[in-house]
């Protein structure tokens, strides 16, 4: 058998080879390679960081703070036209140039026996209503579809007459004594509030606002603490405004 060997004289080039000349375009791609998520992450959090700047800055604060309670969120075109005809009453409170009503809406069953609420949004109902009563930026003026169950739900408030009742012992049967029938405040009844184009986005029916409004209740909501102190008198002149010449036919039996 015969074996190949190479021969003990031969010589070997030791020279290296020269480094590879990559081109622009080759080494744009190799650093994109390695640093593409680095830079898509700095991205990320830049627009972060603008949109949330955005929105501090150029975000539209309400000047009032207006809440409707009832099982279901009033129809679009009655909420935007409530907004708007109420900024007629008020100022500009924050000083940047527009006046601003926001209704905010929460959907609560105060029937503990209903099988008709959805379990989530009468937690999430509960829990914004219970945030919102705990601070002092409102709101103060409610719209009630059951003041009996809020009022024995929450005791947040005042009798019509502007006295508090009792913090630790509110009397829950005095309800009545706190709330005007919405068709008993001449203001409110009286505002010009157009038609509603569909009672929810699920149906094409057509009727006045106020007809929706017109068997609600509306209260104050009562001051226990110094910290309400003066968003409750800024908005107690709304109230006064808007409860003027009200004369309440609410009774027990409701």
């Amino acid at each position: 058998m015969a074996w190949v060997t190479k021969d003990s004289v031969e010589q070997y080039d030791h020279t290296p080879e020269p480094p590879k000349e990559y081109t622009k375009k080759e080494k744009a791609s190799n650093w994109w390679h390695y640093n593409k998520w680095i830079v898509l992450g700095s991205v990320i959090a830049v627009v972060a960081v603008v949109w949330i700047a955005h929105d501090v800055i150029f975000q539209v604060r309400p000047d009032y703070k207006i809440a409707y309670v009832g099982l279901s969120d009033l129809p679009l075109d009655t909420a935007s036209a409530l907004e708007t005809a109420l900024t007629a009453f008020c100022d500009d409170r924050n000083g940047d140039g527009q006046v601003v009503v926001e209704l905010s809406q929460y959907n609560i069953d105060f029937d503990e026996n209903s099988n008709n609420t959805d379990a989530y949004s009468q937690m999430a109902g509960v829990t914004r209503l219970s945030a919102d009563l705990s601070g002092s930026e409102g709101p103060y003026i409610f719209i009630l579809q059951d003041p009996e169950g809020f009022t024995a739900y929450t005791g947040a408030l005042q009798y019509l007459d502007g006295t508090m009742p009792n913090e630790d012992n509110p009397e829950t049967d005095d309800w009545h004594q706190m709330v005007y029938h919405w068709k008993d405040c001449p203001v409110l009844s009286g505002l010009d509030l157009g038609e509603y184009h569909g009672l929810t986005v699920m149906d094409d029916q057509v009727g006045p606002n106020q007809d929706v409004l017109a068997d609600l209740y509306i209260g104050h909501r009562a001051a226990f603490s110094d910290e309400v102190e003066e968003g409750f008198a800024k908005d107690q002149a709304l109230w006064e405004v808007l409860s003027a010449g009200a004369v309440s036919t609410v009774t027990e039996d409701e």
